[in-house]
């Protein structure tokens, strides 16, 4: 009777065929909406994953690179003292208003790296962009993600049309003169912001005076050390909070995920998606089952059980979904390849797949089981009915 139910199912291609493609839309939608916000969490700790370093020490009042409070001037040697750290680099964040060759202000945020090795410098084309910022004043941009328009200027006159920053071009920053050596094109951040990388001893002069300058102090494990009993250590011996990088990435998903109103809106999308797609889906199915009540009730004059007409709904139900599932599934990737090209936020995880692949289950049983009712009050008269 399986087999019964299968060609009902293909009987009609064209109710077939836009059975299978509603539910694959609504998996389409549904995951593709998860990758989408995945790729704006992953963009939220664009700063940890390109700095080099196995253990990030910080204030523990600091809750993520965007609510930080900085550290002592010794932080460093204090973290360098611990046995099993192989090395140690500072880095300060902060942001400054940049006046453009053009006179234009625009807020940028500043992140100044370790003087002695400028790790964590962005590649400025194919080249390695830490000698560019060893010259004076010298400073990198990077549009973080941002309008392309934020890093637009004009001639010093202010006449002709407007053109991107460009190696060589001066802005001035708290009244100090910055250089740009070059222009970066680094992981984008969310929110979208433009970037200025300086050295540290440059980014202390530009930004507001403060006491405490460093914001965090990133360390290099020594081998074969690992990296949360590390961890364990400075904080045991300086007092500072210390997380392993997983760590501070995780933690800044959380942050945002608890303060961020784009995430909050970002979220309300998706559930709405997700709840669209599926009630689709759910209605598709009834709807489909419904129309097929008078096969039913001469399979139940000819003497099926019970028993046989729910197995083949099911049957029905689960075949549709897994195609359409499948198909769903197939196109999102497809369209990630599409996003990820014109550079919009887009990580495709192993939970987007797997919980699209379970509401759709969800989805196409409620509908079986709503299908069922009508299904298995049927009269065999309905056969004989005009």
């Amino acid at each position: 009777m399986i087999r019964v139910a299968l060609r009902m199912l293909v009987g009609d291609i064209g109710k077939f065929a836009g059975l299978v493609a509603g539910i694959a839309f609504a998996s389409f939608l549904s995951c593709f909406a998860a990758a989408y916000f995945a790729g704006f969490m992953t963009r939220s700790f664009a700063l940890v994953a390109e700095q080099p370093g196995d253990v990030w020490v910080m204030d523990r009042a600091t809750a993520s690179p965007d609510q930080f409070a900085n550290l002592s001037a010794s932080a460093r040697d204090r973290v360098r003292s611990v046995a099993g750290v192989a090395d140690a680099n500072v880095l300060a964040l902060g942001t400054a208003d940049a006046r453009f060759p053009d006179g234009r202000l625009q807020p940028i945020d500043v992140i100044g790296l370790d003087d002695a090795t400028l790790a964590g410098a962005p590649r400025v084309g194919d080249a390695a962009g830490g000698p560019l910022l060893r010259a004076a004043d010298a400073a990198i941009v990077d549009p973080g993600g941002s309008d392309a328009a934020k890093l637009m200027t004009h001639d010093r006159a202010g006449t002709g049309p407007a053109r991107p920053l460009r190696a060589g071009d001066e802005m001035l920053i708290a009244d100090h003169r910055v250089v740009v050596a070059g222009i970066a094109h680094g992981l984008p951040r969310f929110p979208p912001r433009p970037l200025l990388y300086m050295s540290w001893s440059n980014a202390a002069r530009v930004l507001p005076i403060e006491r405490l300058r460093t914001s965090f102090v990133i360390v290099r494990a020594a081998p074969r050390i690992d990296h949360r009993a590390l961890a364990t250590a400075i904080e045991r011996r300086t007092g500072f909070a210390a997380y392993t990088r997983d760590d501070v990435e995780a933690a800044t998903v959380r942050w945002f995920l608890a303060t961020s109103e784009d995430v909050g809106d970002i979220a309300t999308m998706l559930t709405i998606a997700v709840a669209i797609g599926f009630g689709f889906t759910a209605v598709m199915l009834y709807i489909f089952t419904a129309e097929h009540l008078r096969q039913y009730a001469m399979l139940t004059a000819l003497g099926a059980s019970p028993a046989t007409l729910r197995h083949m709904v099911f049957a029905q139900a689960g075949t549709a979904g897994l195609l359409g599932t499948g198909i769903g599934i197939g196109l999102c990737t497809i369209g990630g390849l599409v996003a990820t090209s014109v550079g919009l936020p887009y990580r495709m995880m192993w939970w987007a797949v797997a919980g699209c692949a379970l509401l759709n289950a969800l989805a196409c049983l409620g509908a079986a089981l709503l299908s069922m009712r009508p299904v298995l009050r049927l009269e065999p008269a309905r056969v004989f009915a005009p």
